[in-house]
């Protein structure tokens, strides 16, 4: 039964499909091809160049449907790239029809064209469900809806980029340098289009390195003559007007060209001549490597990589599946929620629905349907399941099991019965307005999970995404911290986690969004913000005018000494005002712009409970600006590059301001 079940999932994630064909290098197999290397490859310098130059998705949407002919066309492509360098196939008999290309450009070995498509296998599907082309400095892979192979210009999505020069040569230097790569660009376009392959070329300078020019030529293997010469002539007007910039490359649908003032690609020293200013044209034509050691090296790595990928499958399964009673049957758990039915609908968020579920016992559970995509979806499953089924507190929501047979993947959960404290608090029809100790027990609570999660429970877990919807109310209004698919669990001797920037905006920290430097201290700045929005009962989404978010509002009532006035007003004056405006001022502590000023979710507990612990007087909090709270509800990015060209975006939009 567990074979079974470790194939149909195996089949069904698609990340790990996409692994069976780009292995991802790991350390082992990198020192195991640079030992390789020592004895079988020329000392010629080697680069797979995976530095990103150019993503494209877009054209036709289709939908997650093409999940699957995605994944057949990669094996396919994968099995093709292992004999040369590049490869194509396509669905054209079913729908949805997909196409899709990998091509290394031909100056890369074996190992570097393998790690080149590893990396942009990596990088491709976050287009899904558009379609997408990305041009890494090594390899190019695309994939969509139409027949584009002999396709070799797109006026609409042609494009390329120029790096200009640091300081201004002489003119003659300049001119020199002009002649230079017009005539590198002429002989590599030629030799390419002679070829039908790719070619390199240079022109050396004795006396000047920055007035050297070399370039690189590919067309894609499917495109014909006529379209190889036309796509190279359409790219070298372009990048010709970069002159005199040290670096210039074009990306068409049929081809690749680049100049350069350093010789980017890998090829031998035309060593002997003595022609300070000679002209070197290498023109090189795909073909299999010969050498008994190298293959017999990739087939050894391919035993490697086939052990390590299922040894890593193992640990999707975890423990607890292996007992029956939490193996639920996808017939049973469809069933339990009378097929998923709306009027069964608890919940809904950008990566899953959750049901209300009734069992053959009788027994009350909630359902977790997950939605089936590649960037979000494998993560989820693997931190919900393998990770937090490992802890057990009151706090925490508890997962029951897991379904990995139907055409979804579920989640079982215990059924709490009050819904979220975003649906209590904030709702239109909530039952009852919560008074002040239902507040400080949520409060608590929350807390109380939250440090279980940082230091409770033998590892450090970062939640990153703690809001008033990811807390469940039971029978007794007791918190349950929901939805761990963000989570990242952190060594205890980590300062920090380099990570993708994903969670809610306005919950998350300065340093989190701004960095990328992930600790238990943007839960902390997380937990801040909803201790103020239960003592307001306002959404710091919401903008108030003149009061601003509710950061800005309570922390202009601290400065005005007057932080009575930010306490709900249903609450009728029902409440110590004292013990009150301290758990504000808590609140305010745990949103200071430092990480270092904030407390620990232990320290927050004491400060909870203990009346004669002091609390610290808080610095004041970032506001985030209005139009980033408007336009930008949330976001589950996975990239940093992306993120990191916002930085400065989102830093300005971090503003202080005084209140006296």
């Amino acid at each position: 039964m567990m074979k079974k079940m470790m194939k149909k999932m195996k089949r069904r994630m698609f990340s790990i499909e996409m692994e069976a064909t780009f292995p991802i290098p790991t350390l082992d197999f990198v020192l195991i091809l640079y030992a390789s290397s020592i004895f079988f490859v020329s000392p010629a310098l080697s680069d797979p160049r995976i530095q990103e130059v150019e993503l494209q998705c877009g054209g036709l949407r289709s939908n997650l449907s093409i999940i699957p002919n995605l994944g057949t066309i990669m094996r396919s492509i994968g099995n093709q790239i292992e004999n040369r360098s590049w490869g194509s196939a396509s669905i054209s008999q079913q729908l949805p029809e997909l196409y899709g290309l990998v091509q290394c450009h031909g100056d890369l070995d074996k190992s570097d064209c393998l790690l080149c498509s590893s990396e942009g296998r990596t990088k491709l599907p976050v287009c899904i469900p558009s379609m997408g082309r990305l041009f890494l400095d090594g390899c190019f892979l695309r994939f969509d809806s139409y027949n584009f192979f002999n396709e070799s210009t797109d006026p609409k999505h042609d494009n390329f980029t120029c790096t200009p020069r640091a300081s201004n040569p002489s003119k003659s230097a300049e001119a020199l340098f002009k002649q230079r790569v017009v005539r590198v660009l002429n002989n590599v376009t030629t030799a390419a289009v002679a070829n039908k392959s790719y070619a390199v070329a240079g022109e050396e300078d004795a006396g000047d390195r920055n007035i050297e020019a070399y370039a690189l030529a590919q067309c894609w293997s499917t495109v014909s003559n006529s379209g190889c010469r036309a796509c190279l002539e359409d790219a070298a007007s372009k990048i010709k007007g970069c002159l005199p910039g040290t670096d210039g490359r074009a990306m068409n649908a049929g081809c690749f060209l680049r100049y350069s003032t350093s010789r980017f690609y890998n090829a031998p020293d035309n060593g002997g001549s003595s022609d300070s200013n000679r002209t070197v044209v290498l023109s090189c034509i795909a073909a299999a490597v010969g050498s008994l050691a190298i293959i017999s090296f990739f087939v050894g790595y391919r035993k490697l990589a086939k052990t390590r990928r299922a040894r890593r499958n193992t640990i999707w399964l975890p423990r607890f599946m292996s007992k029956s009673d939490l193996n639920f049957k996808y017939e049973t758990l469809e069933k339990a929620t009378d097929y998923f039915d709306e009027t069964r609908k608890l919940g809904e968020g950008s990566t899953a629905s959750v049901y209300k579920g009734i069992l053959p016992s009788g027994k009350v559970v909630a359902v977790k349907r997950l939605v089936y995509n590649t960037r979000q979806w494998a993560d989820d499953f693997f931190n919900e399941v393998n990770l937090i089924n490992e802890i057990q507190h009151r706090n925490l929501v508890r997962l029951l099991g897991c379904s990995i047979e139907g055409p979804e993947s579920l989640l079982v959960y215990e059924y709490v019965p009050n819904g979220s404290l975003d649906q209590v608090l904030f709702g239109n029809d909530a039952m009852h307005v919560l008074n002040w100790h239902e507040r400080l027990h949520i409060i608590v609570g929350t807390a109380e999970g939250l440090a279980h999660l940082h230091c409770g429970c033998g590892m450090k877990i970062i939640h990153r995404d703690i809001k008033a919807s990811n807390v469940l109310l039971d029978e007794n209004l007791t918190a349950k911290i929901v939805d761990f698919g963000l989570a990242r669990c952190m060594a205890p001797d980590r300062s920090h986690l380099s990570t993708g920037i994903v969670g809610t905006l306005g919950y998350m920290a300065p340093e989190y969004l701004i960095k990328a430097q992930l600790t238990e201290k943007a839960d902390v700045f997380s937990f801040g913000v909803l201790v103020l929005e239960i003592m307001t009962r306002r959404k710091n989404s919401t903008i108030r005018e003149g009061l601003g978010s509710v950061l800005q509002s309570v922390w202009r009532d601290y400065k005005l000494n007057r932080l009575h006035e930010s306490i709900d007003p249903t609450l009728g004056g029902y409440f110590p005002v004292k013990d009150a405006t301290r758990v504000l001022q808590i609140g305010l502590l745990c949103t200071q712009a430092s990480g270092e000023l904030r407390p620990t979710m232990a320290q927050v507990i004491e400060m909870l409970k203990d009346q004669q612990c002091p609390v610290p007087s808080p610095e004041q909090p970032p506001f985030l600006s209005v139009g980033m709270l408007s336009s930008h509800n949330s976001t589950r990015s996975s990239s940093t590059i992306g993120i990191s060209n916002r930085s400065s975006e989102i830093s300005s939009a971090y503003t202080i301001r005084s209140y006296t």
